[in-house]
C-alpha cells in the first residue's frame, strides 16, 4: 500500500509530525489558519519547533501545505492534531476537532485511514469522530478505519521529539491496529506500543497529563505548608531527592493546553458516566490557586492596600520556559489579578510573539525593562532571565520572586 499522508492541524504536534512523514511518504499539512500556511511556505515556524533549514528542506523534498481541505483529496491516511481546549466553564471544547472530522468526511474515500492524535477523553472518538466520518456514507471497518495514537510532543524540549518518542497505537480492528504500526514503525524511531482498543490509548494519554498535574498540585500544596513554617520547599524537595524512589516535582503555576486542561477532560468524562472525581479535581484547585497564593505573598511583602500605587513587572507570559506558547498561561491570571486590584502591573516575555502579546496585554506589555518596580515576578524561567542584572531595575527595597527557583537560595529571592 503507497501511504499519501495528509496532516490536518500544524501547530507544536502537527508539524514537526508532517515533517517526519514527509521523510518517508508524500505529505500535505493542511491548517485553516491561512497565516500559518503562508509562514510554513516561507520556512517560518512561530512556535519555534522546527528551524528554517528544516522545514526548508521538507519542502524541496515535495512537503506540501494548504489551507483548502480539497488539496488532501488523494490522500488515503489523515492524521488529526488539532487543539483540545476547555471553555469558559472548564468542559471539553470539542469544535476543532468536529470541524476536522467534517472536512475530512468531504474527502473520504474507500480504504482511507483516519487517525486521531489530538488529546479527548476515553470515549470520544467513537462517539463523536466516527459518527461525523460516517456522514460520508462509508461504513466503519467496511469502507474506513480509524486509529488513536496520542501525541506526546513537549513543547520547547529538543531532545524528546516526535521520532524519539515511545508510541502508542490502536485501532478501529486489528487490521487498522496492523496497518497503523506498520505506518509509525516507518517514521518512529523508538518503541512503538499497540493496546487493545482506541479506549484504552485515549486513557492512557489523558492518565499521562492527569498524574504530572496532581504530583505538581502536591508539591504546590506543601510550598504553602511550608511557607507557613518558614521551611525552604526547594531545600526540602533537593533532600527527599537523594531517595532512589522519590518523584522529582517543583512548585509552580501550571498552564499550557495539556496539563492544565486534560484533567478536566477525564472528570467531565467520569462524571459523565456517574462518578464524582475527588483527586483529579482537588489538584486542579490546588493549582488554579497558585497565582492568588503569589499575589498574596507580594501583597503581605509590601505591604501595600488597595488602590495605593505600586509598580510590578511579571517576567514571562508563556506557559512554560523557552516556548512562546502564551495559551492558558497562569501568568495571565496572575496579571489580571494585579490589574483587579488596580496596579500598575507590566508583563515581558523573551521568546513569545510580540504581536500577540500587544494583542492580549496592549500598553502593559513591554519589550525592554527600562523602568524600576517595586515587586518583579520571574514567572517562568526562560534562559534569558538567568543572566538578567535585576539591580538595574530594581531597588533594595523591592521585592523579587523566583517562582521556578531558577536562582539559588543565596540570592535572596522569594520562592515557592
Amino acid at each position: 500500500m503507497g501511504y499519501r499522508i495528509g496532516v490536518i492541524g500544524l501547530g507544536y504536534v502537527g508539524l514537526p509530525l508532517a515533517i517526519s512523514f514527509s521523510k518517508k511518504f508524500k505529505t500535505i499539512g493542511f491548517d485553516i489558519k491561512k497565516n500559518r500556511i503562508e509562514q510554513i511556505k516561507k520556512s517560518f515556524d512561530v512556535t519555534n519547533e522546527l528551524s528554517k533549514e528544516e522545514i526548508s528542506d521538507a519542502i524541496k523534498n515535495g512537503f506540501e501545505v494548504s489551507d483548502q481541505i480539497n488539496h488532501l483529496k488523494n490522500c488515503n491516511v489523515f492524521i488529526v492534531t488539532v487543539p483540545t481546549p476547555i471553555d469558559e466553564n472548564k468542559l471539553p471544547d470539542l469544535t476543532l476537532l468536529k470541524k476536522a472530522s467534517e472536512s475530512i468526511s468531504l474527502i473520504l474515500k474507500k480504504g482511507d485511514f483516519v487517525i486521531y492524535e489530538s488529546t479527548v477523553y476515553p470515549g470520544a472518538t467513537e462517539e463523536i469522530c466516527i459518527p461525523i466520518l460516517q456522514k460520508s456514507k462509508l461504513l466503519l471497518n467496511d469502507d474506513f478505519y480509524v486509529g488513536f495514537s496520542p501525541e506526546r510532543i513537549n513543547p520547547g524540549d529538543k531532545a524528546h521529539t516526535f521520532e524519539n518518542i515511545d508510541k502508542v497505537v490502536s485501532g478501529s480492528n486489528n487490521y487498522a491496529l496492523k496497518i497503523i504500526t506498520k505506518l509509525y514503525q516507518k517514521v518512529i524511531n523508538a518503541k512503538i506500543h499497540p493496546v487493545s482498543s482506541i479506549n484504552v490509548a485515549e486513557a492512557a494519554k489523558i492518565i499521562e497529563n492527569a498524574q504530572r498535574d496532581i504530583n505538581i498540585a502536591f508539591v504546590n500544596e506543601l510550598s504553602q505548608i511550608f511557607e507557613k513554617m518558614d521551611i525552604d520547599t526547594t531545600e526540602v524537595l533537593d533532600a527527599a531527592s537523594t531517595k532512589w524512589n522519590f518523584l522529582s516535582f517543583k512548585p509552580g503555576l501550571v498552564g499550557g493546553h495539556c496539563i492544565g486542561v486534560d484533567p478536566y477532560y477525564l472528570a467531565y468524562k467520569a462524571a459523565k458516566i456517574g462518578y464524582q472525581p475527588e483527586i483529579i479535581l482537588s489538584g486542579r484547585k490546588t493549582n488554579e490557586s497558585m497565582p492568588q497564593f503569589i499575589f498574596d505573598k507580594i501583597k503581605e511583602k509590601l505591604n501595600f492596600k488597595k488602590n495605593e500605587n505600586k509598580d510590578i513587572l511579571i517576567l514571562g507570559a508563556a506557559f512554560k520556559e523557552n516556548c512562546p506558547d502564551i495559551r492558558n498561561s497562569k501568568s495571565q491570571d496572575l496579571y489580571n489579578i494585579f490589574k483587579y486590584n488596580r496596579l500598575n502591573c507590566k508583563i515581558h516575555d523573551a521568546v513569545a510573539d510580540v504581536q500577540e502579546m500587544k494583542s492580549l496585554y496592549e500598553d502593559d506589555f513591554i519589550e525592554k525593562i527600562d523602568s524600576i518596580y517595586d515587586a518583579v515576578i520571574i514567572a517562568v524561567g526562560h534562559n534569558e532571565y538567568i543572566n538578567l542584572n535585576f539591580e538595574k531595575f530594581t531597588t533594595i527595597e523591592s521585592v523579587i520572586f523566583d517562582v521556578k527557583s531558577i536562582f539559588p537560595k543565596s540570592k535572596g529571592f522569594l520562592r515557592l
